[in-house]
Protein backbone atom coordinates (compact mmCIF):
# COMPACT_ATOMS: atom_id res chain seq x y z
CA UNK A 1 0.00 0.00 0.00
CA UNK A 2 1.16 3.44 -1.19
CA UNK A 3 0.14 5.09 2.30
CA UNK A 4 2.17 2.44 4.35
CA UNK A 5 5.20 2.94 2.10
CA UNK A 6 5.66 6.36 2.08
CA UNK A 7 4.82 6.32 6.34
CA UNK A 8 7.98 4.26 6.46
CA UNK A 9 9.94 6.70 3.73
CA UNK A 10 8.60 9.76 6.05
CA UNK A 11 9.85 7.96 9.36
CA UNK A 12 13.31 6.96 8.02
CA UNK A 13 13.80 10.49 6.81
CA UNK A 14 12.25 12.89 9.37
CA UNK A 15 11.80 10.41 12.38
CA UNK A 16 8.58 9.10 13.99
CA UNK A 17 7.63 12.34 15.70
CA UNK A 18 7.32 14.36 12.00
CA UNK A 19 4.67 11.32 11.06
CA UNK A 20 0.88 12.35 11.68
CA UNK A 21 -1.77 12.15 8.93
CA UNK A 22 -1.55 16.03 7.66
CA UNK A 23 2.26 15.23 7.02
CA UNK A 24 1.51 12.07 5.18
CA UNK A 25 -0.81 13.39 3.07
CA UNK A 26 1.09 16.54 2.44
CA UNK A 27 3.74 13.83 1.29
CA UNK A 28 1.43 12.07 -0.63
CA UNK A 29 -0.20 15.23 -2.55
CA UNK A 30 -3.44 14.57 -1.04
CA UNK A 31 -5.69 15.60 1.88
CA UNK A 32 -5.87 14.32 5.15
CA UNK A 33 -9.47 13.30 5.05
CA UNK A 34 -8.62 11.10 2.23
CA UNK A 35 -6.04 9.02 3.82
CA UNK A 36 -8.95 7.61 5.94
CA UNK A 37 -10.18 5.76 3.66
CA UNK A 38 -6.75 3.75 3.34
CA UNK A 39 -5.68 3.77 6.99
CA UNK A 40 -8.73 4.37 9.82
CA UNK A 41 -6.13 6.16 12.48
CA UNK A 42 -3.01 6.67 13.14
CA UNK A 43 -3.02 3.53 15.26
CA UNK A 44 -3.39 1.94 12.14
CA UNK A 45 -0.83 3.37 10.27
CA UNK A 46 1.87 2.78 12.82
CA UNK A 47 0.23 -0.97 12.93
CA UNK A 48 0.64 -0.90 9.58
CA UNK A 49 3.89 0.33 9.00
CA UNK A 50 5.50 -1.88 11.54
CA UNK A 51 3.96 -4.79 10.02
CA UNK A 52 6.03 -3.79 6.76
CA UNK A 53 9.31 -3.38 8.69
CA UNK A 54 8.80 -6.80 10.11
CA UNK A 55 7.89 -8.16 6.39
CA UNK A 56 12.15 -7.24 5.71
CA UNK A 57 12.93 -9.38 8.45
CA UNK A 58 13.86 -12.66 7.43
CA UNK A 59 11.69 -15.31 9.76
CA UNK A 60 13.68 -18.42 11.28
CA UNK A 61 13.88 -21.27 8.78
CA UNK A 62 11.90 -24.26 9.59
CA UNK A 63 14.80 -26.26 7.16
CA UNK A 64 17.85 -25.27 9.17
CA UNK A 65 19.64 -26.33 12.30
CA UNK A 66 17.77 -24.00 15.16
CA UNK A 67 20.68 -22.10 16.43
CA UNK A 68 21.58 -21.49 12.83
CA UNK A 69 18.36 -20.56 12.19
CA UNK A 70 17.85 -18.06 15.24
CA UNK A 71 21.48 -16.43 14.49
CA UNK A 72 20.01 -15.72 10.25
CA UNK A 73 16.34 -14.38 11.99
CA UNK A 74 18.55 -12.12 14.51
CA UNK A 75 20.93 -10.86 12.06
CA UNK A 76 18.46 -9.75 9.65
CA UNK A 77 16.42 -8.28 12.18
CA UNK A 78 19.20 -6.08 13.14
CA UNK A 79 19.55 -4.86 9.77
CA UNK A 80 16.01 -4.07 9.05
CA UNK A 81 16.29 -2.15 12.22
CA UNK A 82 19.23 0.01 11.62
CA UNK A 83 17.42 1.19 8.39
CA UNK A 84 14.05 1.98 10.73
CA UNK A 85 15.40 2.65 13.68
CA UNK A 86 11.99 4.60 14.65
CA UNK A 87 10.54 0.75 14.79
CA UNK A 88 12.22 -0.62 17.72
CA UNK A 89 10.32 0.95 20.59
CA UNK A 90 6.94 -0.02 18.85
CA UNK A 91 7.84 -3.72 17.89
CA UNK A 92 6.10 -4.97 21.01
CA UNK A 93 3.52 -2.23 21.76
CA UNK A 94 1.12 -3.05 19.40
CA UNK A 95 -2.66 -3.40 20.31
CA UNK A 96 -3.35 -5.34 16.96
CA UNK A 97 -0.20 -6.97 15.72
CA UNK A 98 -0.19 -7.52 11.77
CA UNK A 99 0.12 -11.06 10.16
CA UNK A 100 3.78 -10.53 9.71
CA UNK A 101 4.37 -9.81 13.27
CA UNK A 102 2.39 -13.21 14.39
CA UNK A 103 4.25 -15.23 11.47
CA UNK A 104 8.09 -13.80 12.68
CA UNK A 105 6.38 -14.68 16.46
CA UNK A 106 5.54 -18.18 15.66
CA UNK A 107 8.80 -19.01 13.11
CA UNK A 108 10.83 -18.18 16.57
CA UNK A 109 9.36 -19.99 18.66
CA UNK A 110 8.86 -22.97 16.66
CA UNK A 111 12.66 -22.75 16.43
CA UNK A 112 13.27 -22.22 19.90
CA UNK A 113 11.34 -25.42 20.29
CA UNK A 114 13.31 -27.43 18.20
CA UNK A 115 16.06 -26.32 20.43
CA UNK A 116 14.74 -28.62 22.71
CA UNK A 117 14.19 -25.58 25.51
CA UNK A 118 11.14 -26.19 28.11
CA UNK A 119 8.91 -23.15 27.44
CA UNK A 120 10.00 -21.29 30.82
CA UNK A 121 13.84 -21.01 28.97
CA UNK A 122 12.01 -20.42 25.61
CA UNK A 123 10.49 -17.57 27.47
CA UNK A 124 14.06 -15.77 28.55
CA UNK A 125 15.72 -16.62 25.25
CA UNK A 126 13.46 -14.55 23.32
CA UNK A 127 13.31 -12.00 25.73
CA UNK A 128 17.24 -11.88 26.07
CA UNK A 129 17.52 -12.21 21.93
CA UNK A 130 14.98 -9.45 21.18
CA UNK A 131 16.02 -7.20 24.26
CA UNK A 132 19.84 -7.67 22.24
CA UNK A 133 18.95 -7.64 18.85
CA UNK A 134 16.67 -3.78 19.39
CA UNK A 135 19.48 -2.50 21.84
CA UNK A 136 22.47 -3.54 19.37
CA UNK A 137 20.55 -1.51 16.32
CA UNK A 138 19.33 1.10 18.07
CA UNK A 139 23.30 1.70 18.53
CA UNK A 140 24.41 1.12 15.24
CA UNK A 141 21.87 3.32 13.83
CA UNK A 142 23.05 6.07 15.49
CA UNK A 143 26.66 5.25 15.63
CA UNK A 144 25.46 6.03 11.57
CA UNK A 145 24.85 3.25 8.86
CA UNK A 146 26.13 0.42 11.48
CA UNK A 147 29.65 1.55 11.12
CA UNK A 148 31.97 2.68 13.94
CA UNK A 149 34.88 5.15 14.18
CA UNK A 150 37.07 2.12 13.86
CA UNK A 151 35.89 1.20 10.68
CA UNK A 152 36.76 4.44 9.30
CA UNK A 153 39.89 3.96 11.03
CA UNK A 154 39.86 0.83 8.42
CA UNK A 155 39.23 2.68 5.71
CA UNK A 156 42.03 5.26 6.34
CA UNK A 157 44.48 3.43 6.71
CA UNK A 158 47.12 2.59 9.70
CA UNK A 159 48.27 6.19 9.65
CA UNK A 160 45.20 7.57 9.72
CA UNK A 161 44.40 5.62 12.75
CA UNK A 162 47.81 6.37 14.41
CA UNK A 163 47.31 10.01 13.72
CA UNK A 164 43.69 10.00 15.18
CA UNK A 165 44.76 7.89 18.61
CA UNK A 166 47.58 10.67 18.39
CA UNK A 167 45.03 13.04 18.56
CA UNK A 168 43.16 11.24 21.91
CA UNK A 169 46.38 11.77 23.81
CA UNK A 170 46.06 15.41 23.23
CA UNK A 171 42.04 15.57 24.55
CA UNK A 172 41.94 12.45 27.08
CA UNK A 173 44.22 12.82 29.90
CA UNK A 174 45.93 9.95 30.52
CA UNK A 175 46.07 9.77 34.27
CA UNK A 176 42.82 9.96 34.56
CA UNK A 177 41.21 8.47 31.86
CA UNK A 178 44.06 5.51 31.49
CA UNK A 179 41.84 2.89 30.52
CA UNK A 180 39.55 4.48 27.96
CA UNK A 181 42.70 6.01 26.38
CA UNK A 182 44.46 2.37 26.13
CA UNK A 183 41.16 0.71 24.81
CA UNK A 184 40.04 3.54 21.89
CA UNK A 185 43.47 3.88 21.12
CA UNK A 186 45.16 0.10 21.17
CA UNK A 187 41.62 -1.14 19.94
CA UNK A 188 39.09 0.96 18.80
CA UNK A 189 40.97 3.15 16.19
CA UNK A 190 42.72 0.67 15.09
CA UNK A 191 42.37 -0.95 11.75
CA UNK A 192 40.15 -4.17 11.61
CA UNK A 193 38.07 -3.11 14.72
CA UNK A 194 34.21 -2.87 14.26
CA UNK A 195 31.96 -2.54 16.30
CA UNK A 196 29.18 -4.84 14.38
CA UNK A 197 31.96 -7.52 14.83
CA UNK A 198 30.22 -8.15 18.86
CA UNK A 199 27.03 -9.10 17.26
CA UNK A 200 27.43 -12.82 16.44
CA UNK A 201 29.70 -13.23 19.19
CA UNK A 202 26.41 -11.65 21.54
CA UNK A 203 23.98 -13.96 19.49
CA UNK A 204 26.08 -16.99 20.32
CA UNK A 205 26.90 -16.21 24.20
CA UNK A 206 22.98 -15.82 24.71
CA UNK A 207 21.64 -19.19 23.16
CA UNK A 208 25.31 -20.67 24.86
CA UNK A 209 23.71 -19.37 28.03
CA UNK A 210 20.01 -20.60 27.54
CA UNK A 211 21.22 -23.71 26.51
CA UNK A 212 23.28 -24.47 29.32
CA UNK A 213 20.09 -23.36 31.66
CA UNK A 214 17.91 -25.51 30.19
CA UNK A 215 20.18 -28.48 31.08
CA UNK A 216 19.99 -27.33 34.69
Amino acid sequence: MVVLATGVELADRDGLESLTIRSLAAELGAKPMSLYRHVESKDALLDGMVDRVIAEMEPASAELEWREAIRRRCESARQALVRHPWAIPLLESRSNPGPELLRHHEATLAALTRGGLPLWCIAHAYALLDSFVYGFAMQEAYLGAAQSIGDSAESYGNSHAEDVAGSLEDVLDGQEFPHLLRFASEHAMQPGYSFGASFEVGIDLILDGVTRLAEG
